[in-house]
């Protein structure tokens, strides 16, 4: 079997033990997944099925989220998790504020990462190191956030604030909830965070572990196709020598202009042969997914 399992990741589960079970349930070996999400964190988890594994690198960085952010508390690890560090009431905090600071979370934006995080410094993680009691900041980096919506608003003495988060590969909603409640002065941390898109993957037409489990025992599951996932990359399709030529590592020459570095190659029935990378008019084989002899 091979190809993508969209899976809804449930609450207290790692990424790893989702793999873990679909290895168990497929009676498989080779699963990976797409995308790392905190066990408290539920939603799209994309799980590649055999050699769909060699794939994930060419999934589209695109993430989309639902989150949910308390203020007036401060903790270690940015969530709920953490330990606190701070707790207060918060009075007089009201929606005309929050809009005014949401503003500089959009577009290319400054973030340093959690401390507990699977970020590395000197080849270590720091969530490693945090448990160490070993005190490091993350470096800044740069990550994109194409869309701020606020979803719902509930006052009270600790108010929480519902977004819904549309943004790019490596950026840390755990850092916008703390940001956003430095930039109003009262402190803010993640209460709740549901991933809706993820790799080219949505909420929608993802299926709970407890789905997997019915089908795999009545024999309906079906995997994704592999190349779905890659349908935002240009294709092309070979002539049957050149898909054969193509496959054993020859390059191509490609006399139509293309776009993009990365391309979907098919062979004239159809049949998704890899990736290849395009470049000054030849086509090279990048990842050769499915040989022909």
């Amino acid at each position: 079997m091979q190809g993508f399992l969209n899976l809804d990741k449930p609450f207290g589960w790692t990424s790893h033990d989702c793999v873990a079970k679909v290895r168990k349930l497929l009676r498989m070996k080779k699963v990976g997944h797409a995308g790392t999400l905190d066990p408290a964190a539920t939603g799209v988890l994309p799980i590649a099925l055999g050699k769909a594994t060699r794939l994930l690198q060419y999934l589209p960085g695109d993430k989309a989220y639902k989150a949910t952010i308390r203020f007036g508390v401060r903790t270690t690890t940015d969530d709920l998790e953490g330990e606190v560090i701070s707790s207060q009431a918060v009075t007089g905090l009201n929606l005309e504020q929050i809009e005014a600071e949401l503003g500089q979370f959009v577009g290319r934006i400054e973030q340093i990462p959690p401390s507990y995080s699977a970020i590395q410094v000197d080849g270590k993680r720091l969530y490693d190191l945090a448990r160490q009691g070993v005190a490091v900041e993350a470096p800044m980096r740069t990550v994109v956030v194409s869309q701020i919506d606020i979803l719902d608003w509930r006052e009270g003495e600790y108010p929480e604030l519902d977004l819904s988060i549309a943004c790019g590969a490596g950026t840390y909603i755990r850092a916008i909830a703390r940001d956003l409640g430095e930039a109003l002065n009262i402190g803010g941390t993640l209460a709740g965070l549901q991933r809706t898109v993820s790799s080219g993957f949505s909420l929608d037409d993802s299926i709970t572990i407890t789905t997997l489990e019915a089908q795999v025992t009545d024999g309906s599951f079906v995997a994704t196709l592999s190349d779905a996932p890659l349908e935002y990359l240009p294709s092309r399709t070979l002539a049957a020598n050149d898909a054969k030529c193509w496959c054993q590592g020859q390059k191509i020459i490609c006399e139509e202009q293309l776009l993009g570095e990365n391309l979907r190659i098919y062979n004239e029935n159809g049949i998704f042969l890899g990736v290849s990378k395009y470049l000054d008019g030849l086509l090279t084989p990048a990842m050769v997914f499915e040989p022909i002899s």
